[in-house]
């Protein structure tokens, strides 16, 4: 079977055989991402393409499906790291359209040695983090829709009253780090370390609390909160 593909917001192709099915494009009111606009290539399944299209094309209008989650599978391609950028490793606020990830270009914070800086309330929608050090970062108020984290580091970062949510946390490694408050709707823990970790009062939806409690390394107490972890993230024993 043929995979489909969405390149920059572009039309989905499922091809079966010789025959093309062209979907037109899906539109919202949101402006465009970086990751949009360095064309990320996003591999679906066929199956996966027409549940998208059942939920969004309702009553024949654009617009986006109310609940899309994030999904494991999707392979993105990203620039090579800008190393020679002396300011790369910085946390700036975006003044242009917070959560939806909208800059001027794109914000790479990967690979960045960022541990124990503060990032109160700063707008990181959109941000590429993967592989940084962020441990004990203060992300409290902070804006971080759309965030693409694998395999980064926020051990003891205080993500309390953060908007988190449609973002890739894979593989991240969150040893006692605080969600208090937060929103994580729509986001991907999958094969990430929530050690001692505190979820206390964070709202996401009921697929994402499922998955998140079936990661074996929720459990623990949090070293600030002193709460326990599986129960703040309200999971049974």
């Amino acid at each position: 079977m043929a995979a489909a593909v969405m390149s920059q917001g572009e039309a989905f192709m499922h091809t079966t055989g010789s025959s093309k099915l062209h979907v037109p494009t899906l539109r919202s009111n949101n402006a465009i991402s970086p990751q949009m606009a360095m064309k990320p290539q996003i591999e679906v399944s066929s199956k996966q393409v027409a549940s998208f299209v059942a939920g969004a094309l309702i009553l024949g209008s654009s617009v986006l499906p109310l609940d899309v989650q994030a999904d494991s599978s999707l392979k993105f391609n990203f620039p090579p790291i800008d190393r020679k950028a002396k300011d790369r490793c910085t946390f700036r606020s975006s003044a242009i359209g917070q959560a939806n990830a909208a800059r001027d270009k794109l914000y790479d914070l990967r690979e960045c040695p960022m541990a124990g800086k503060d990032a109160t309330g700063f707008d990181l929608a959109g941000a590429l983090m993967q592989k940084g050090d962020f441990s004990k970062v203060k992300f409290k108020d902070a804006v971080m829709s759309k965030v693409f984290a694998d395999e980064a580091t926020f051990d003891g970062a205080d993500f309390s009253n953060a908007v988190m949510d449609r973002g890739t946390w894979r593989k991240s490694s969150f040893k006692g780090a605080i969600f208090a408050n937060a929103v994580l709707s729509g986001s991907e823990f999958e094969g990430s370390d929530l050690t001692d970790s505190d979820f206390s009062d964070t709202y996401m939806g009921d697929f994402d609390n499922k998955k998140i409690c079936k990661n074996p390394t929720l459990q623990g107490t949090n070293p600030v909160t002193g709460v326990d972890t599986r129960a703040s993230a309200s999971c049974r024993k």
